[in-house]
């Protein structure tokens, strides 16, 4: 019986010290916008070298799950880490739901939306939820997520 009582307990441990490592691992709501918000200052800055960063994660523009992407006025991605010429606004997510449609009808010039869907994790197939913060920069529709 003390042996079961020991092995829970170590168990226990385990599970709870492993918690903020698997944690760190991902990005939150407020790192998220945080990014969102020095994207849009890169972009007014200088929209080329910007949409460039974000495409290649640098100047702190890829932070674990984090990173900019974004899309032009045609739709078309001008920003993202495998996606550049594809289309953002036929984006579906894993579940059926369009939403580069809800991504480019939230976006407003000065303000900060939301959209959730569903999306796999890195290196995972099974959708979970997901929620970008989403914002206009002149002809640029722009987006942060990060996974709930």
């Amino acid at each position: 019986m003390k042996r079961i009582s020991l092995f829970f307990a170590l168990a226990a441990m385990l599970i709870v010290s492993a918690q903020p490592v698997f944690a760190g691992n991902f990005g939150t709501a407020d790192e998220a916008k945080a990014m969102l918000e020095k994207a849009v200052d890169a972009l007014k800055a200088n929209k080329a070298d910007a949409l460039a960063k974000f495409t290649k994660g640098e100047g702190g523009f890829k932070d674990r799950d984090l990173y900019p992407f974004c899309g032009g006025p045609d739709g078309i991605f001008t920003a993202h880490p495998t996606l550049v010429g594809k289309s953002l606004k036929d984006l579906k997510d894993k579940v059926g739901k369009p939403l580069g449609q809800e991504i480019y009808a939230a976006a407003k010039d000065g303000a900060i939306a939301d959209v959730s869907y569903m999306w796999p994790r890195p290196g995972t197939t099974e959708p979970v939820q997901k929620l970008s913060y989403v914002t206009k920069v002149g002809d640029q529709v722009c987006a942060v997520g990060y996974y709930k």
